[in-house]
């Protein structure tokens, strides 16, 4: 069989008739209980317990395995591993591979949660992190220690959307300590437009909540493993009660369908819009990976095969309480909210002291007040208009 593109792949995967029983989607199957017609079978689904036999809900229904399936086919791994929320698959990705007395190395621009989870958790459990630039490349071999044990990638950084030079930093890595655990935070690409795996990355996480769900209606966190790493984080994952609830499931299998249509719109309509803003006379920067000016552009043009409605720009000022409150409020077309993924225009802001204050080591470049937005469905026209007024406001 021919390998499928992209968006053929988005259609069909996880799509097997032992999952959709002769309808277009995935069923719903709701279990706790799964029942035995005999001890044979009995025995039969516990030997195949962790390979998609029914077994216990905790393991997984046919809604949860033709999600699973579907994520193994699109981000090329060995198993996937299924969670509450991005945060959850994170963190827990994260435990199922360290022990008191590790360290590890986390890129500066993560996730404020990630973290948090760190600096809280972690800490507690004897376990050091030290935090790298998105610009280090072949030197995060210098930060390696004896005991680092898992290295943490997130590309684009979050807010300030720093795109690393991520098979220098793989290469250096393996050449220190070829053990040693690479995870990655790939909400941004959505698993398809930055193939982690590829890579020589162990795990490539995401928050499904974002572009796979597509609708800011459900919460959902994957992580797709090579073999090398699958069964522990199988297994640990599931000792730490990791699972979804089947509706939960569907919703992420179906957003699939269409996942591929809406980053084309999201990829388009954002670069437009990050272009008029790198001409308005308001705007100092721009952060917008698939922009030749925004930092890291030549590694994301060389590793990633698109782009997404996520981005930050830089004003030239940085806004007052009663400014940035005026600017803020009065929106029409973007709704002020966290996370981002869905069909809706979105806008938050920080000030540069905020950022600061979760770029350990670093000194933020920047003076003015950041403002992050997630470019949705709505026609573009409008949603320039919007930020136009938005910009009279704090003249």
């Amino acid at each position: 069989m021919t390998s499928k593109k992209i968006e053929t792949a988005l259609i069909s995967a996880g799509r097997d008739k032992k999952f959709t029983q002769g309808s277009v989607n995935t069923v719903i199957q709701r279990a706790s209980s799964l029942v035995f017609e005999s001890v044979a079978e009995k025995k039969f689904a516990t030997a195949n317990r962790a390979n998609g036999e029914l077994f216990y809900g905790r393991r997984g229904t046919l809604t949860h395995f033709s999600l699973q399936e579907a994520m193994v086919e699109l981000e090329g791994g060995a198993g996937c591993a299924l969670y509450p929320c991005g945060a959850a698959a994170v963190s827990n990705a994260i435990l199922a591979f360290i022990e008191t007395g590790d360290h590890v190395l986390m890129a500066s621009s993560s996730y404020e949660p990630t973290q948090d989870f760190c600096s809280k958790v972690l800490t507690r459990l004897g376990v050091s992190t030290t935090y790298y630039p998105a610009s280090i490349g072949a030197d995060i071999a210098r930060m390696m220690q004896p005991n680092t044990r898992i290295v943490f990638l997130e590309s684009p950084g979050s807010i300030t959307m720093e795109v690393p030079d991520i098979p220098a930093i793989v290469k250096a890595v393996r050449a220190v300590s070829p053990e040693v655990i690479i995870m990655i935070d790939n909400t941004w690409a959505a698993g398809i437009l930055f193939k982690a795996l590829e890579f020589d990355i162990d795990i490539s996480i995401q928050a499904g909540t974002k572009y796979i769900v597509g609708h800011s209606d459900a919460m959902i966190g994957t992580a797709v493993s090579n073999a090398r790493c699958w069964e522990q984080l199988r297994e640990q994952s599931y000792l730490m009660g990791q699972m979804v609830d089947a509706d939960t499931a569907y919703v992420a299998s179906r957003g699939l369908r269409t996942m591929g249509i809406r980053l084309k719109q999201h990829a388009e309509s954002s670069l437009r819009i990050a272009q008029w803003l790198e001409t308005h006379p308001d705007v100092a920067r721009v952060n917008h990976p698939a922009l030749p000016g925004s930092q890291g552009h030549e590694f994301w043009k060389r590793d990633f095969t698109g782009s997404c409605g996520l981005f930050s720009f830089i004003l030239k000022k940085r806004l007052t309480d009663a400014q940035l409150a005026d600017y803020l409020d009065h929106f029409e077309h973007f709704s002020m909210a966290y996370s981002w993924g869905g069909f809706e225009s979105l806008v938050l802001a920080n000030q540069p002291e905020e950022i600061q204050a979760i770029r350990p080591g670093e000194q933020v470049d920047f003076t003015g007040t950041l403002v992050r937005v997630h470019i949705g469905l709505e026609n573009c026209d409008d949603l320039i208009d919007d930020l136009n007024a938005a910009f009279a406001r704090i003249v």
